[in-house]
């Protein structure tokens, strides 16, 4: 059950964070014939898994060093509040006039952009390969195929967007908690699951209060 669980989380944060990924990829290829799409979103989006791939494992390693899955934790929690502030807004992104050109935008903006997600990953994980292998070998048709889709879905129902935000946020505090050595601090004042949820509930509200705000915003522009 522990294990289904985590592959879960592993397929929510892929979804949630891929959405971006998704936009990169169409935006790049749009300018291109649609034979040459097909192909451009194909090798792409290849490329891209594969270094995401070994990004991930990377993580899984470094995340082992004392001091820095506290830091990943931290930076977990500004994913996590990025995911529900910002606009996801990747206009900016140039088409490309030819196929290999279109290709290598599409494998650089995606591992700049897949910072987040191989962190989000690697913590879920928590060290297990088997866990990590068969979340990434299912996530590549979420990535390659449903891009569309998964925008599409985070539009129609936000909740999808608030549940990878929550999911990813308590990951952050049970990252905190594992380190070798402030986790030992953090559990003499607190229980463990104490910071996890306490992030959790932070980290909602403030994406609540800030759409909320948000929209009153816009709908006095409208008005006004």
């Amino acid at each position: 059950m522990e294990f289904l669980v985590a592959l879960f989380s592993i397929m929510m944060v892929n979804i949630v964070l891929s959405g971006d990924n998704a936009v990169v990829i169409a935006m790049a290829s749009r300018a291109l014939p649609p034979k040459q799409q097909t192909k451009a979103i194909l090798w792409g989006s290849a490329g891209a898994i594969g270094l995401r791939i070994i990004l991930t494992f990377v993580a899984i390693l470094l995340l082992q060093i004392p001091y820095l899955q506290f830091a990943g934790g931290v930076l977990l929690i500004w994913i996590a509040a990025k995911l529900l502030l910002e606009n996801h807004d990747e206009g900016d992104v140039e088409a490309s006039t030819s196929l290999w050109e279109a290709v290598k935008t599409i494998i650089i903006a995606d591992l700049v952009m897949s910072l987040d997600n191989t962190l989000a990953i690697a913590s879920v994980a928590k060290g297990d390969y088997i866990l990590l292998g068969i979340g990434m070998l299912l996530s590549i048709p979420l990535i390659t195929f449903g891009s569309s889709i998964i925008i599409k879905l985070m539009d129609r129902f936000p909740v999808i967007v608030y549940i990878g935000s929550a999911l990813i946020a308590w990951t952050a505090g049970e990252m905190m908690m594992r380190d070798q050595r402030m986790g030992i601090v953090l559990e003499a004042f607190m229980p463990e699951w104490l910071l996890p949820a306490g992030i959790t509930v932070a980290i909602l509200s403030l994406g609540i209060w800030w759409n909320k705000y948000r929209n009153v915003a816009r709908q006095r522009q409208v008005e006004g």
